[in-house]
């Protein structure tokens, strides 16, 4: 039976409804943090305001996509999820490389090191110290995504080892695997490459990919058999056209499977209860109005309950592919 894998615990994937399929629920102290103070999310009390306002709008779950060594509490993650009653999907795997220090140890682990640290996390639970020292301690919540990300130059060395880390931990687990692409770029170059080691594309979602506003691209790349997440439809500044919106009303008739939305809210300015906006919830009213007015209501459920289901399910294991 399919499932997903929340970091409270498995649940049959037909349970889930509403999902936002990339978000940055919580981002404690850490270097990136450091650098980019507006990043910082950790009030448990702010961030569970904010999912009880949408829990009673409909949202089932989130996908918190940020990875290992990045910012996780997988702590206080728990306690937001058990406050609010919205499902969280943890992640592993590694973000950019601005994210993290220039002599972290992602750089010095090799593969196989990489590929182990990733299953442990799917398999066995987060370290509560998300890795920023010696000591291991795991929890008993597991990470439920594999994430890796690129820039908007060809692929380095160092990254093809993180894309062949995260299809050797995903072929082994059968956790699907999200990525951020940077502002659209390499999206196709991503999507040859999962194909290329042998991912299962059903499992495979790209994100940000709306900041591309050629809709032939877009076509090149779904027909590859990925999917796509979007989640620029707010950024959009007053007066310019918003690409989110265009892309949907030209993609969603021949690829209604493959499309996803989110908010990628990765800062406190944007959160109603940290005294930013437009707040989360503006994906299910303002984007839910907009997709009235263009016609597009009747692929709701499709953008935001089972093409989630499908993609964030675990896909049985491919036995003897480590």
């Amino acid at each position: 039976m399919a499932f997903i894998r929340t970091i409270l615990g498995d649940i049959p994937t037909e349970s889930i409804g509403i999902t936002f399929s990339h978000e940055h629920v919580m981002i404690d102290e850490s270097y990136a943090t450091d650098s980019y103070p507006d990043f910082l999310l950790n009030d448990t009390d702010k961030i569970s305001q904010e999912l009880t306002e949408l829990k009673k709008l409909g949202c089932s779950l989130m996908v918190d996509t940020m990875p290992a060594n990045a910012g996780r509490n997988i702590e206080k993650s728990a306690l937001v999820s058990r406050q609010t009653g919205v499902h969280l999907i943890g992640c592993t795997g590694l973000h950019q490389e601005m994210y993290y220090p220039p002599r972290h140890w992602r750089y010095q682990y090799s593969e196989d090191q990489l590929t182990r640290l990733f299953i442990a996390d799917i398999e066995e639970g987060v370290d509560v110290f998300d890795y920023s020292g010696p000591v291991i301690q795991r929890t008993g919540y597991k990470s439920g995504l594999l994430k890796l990300a690129t820039n908007d130059e060809p692929f380095t060395n160092h990254q093809l080892k993180v894309f062949e880390a995260v299809v050797r931990a995903h072929k082994e687990t059968g956790a699907p695997i999200l990525t951020h692409t940077n502002h659209g770029k390499q999206a196709l170059e991503q999507a040859l490459l999962f194909d290329k080691l042998g991912a299962d594309l059903d499992h495979v979602v790209l994100s940000h990919v709306d900041r591309i506003g050629d809709a032939g691209y877009h076509r090149e790349l779904l027909q590859t058999g990925v999917s796509v997440e979007y989640d620029s439809a707010f950024r959009w500044k007053k007066g310019e056209e918003n690409q989110t919106y265009s892309l949907l009303e030209k993609l969603l008739d021949d690829f209604p499977d493959q499309i996803t939305v989110g908010m990628d809210a990765a800062r406190s300015s944007y959160w109603t209860s940290y005294g930013g906006s437009p707040g989360l919830a503006y994906l299910l009213t303002t984007f839910r109005q907009e997709l009235a007015q263009r016609g597009l209501s009747p692929f709701f459920d499709k953008i935001f309950i089972e093409n989630p289901r499908r993609i964030f399910s675990f896909s049985k294991p491919a036995q003897g592919k480590s």
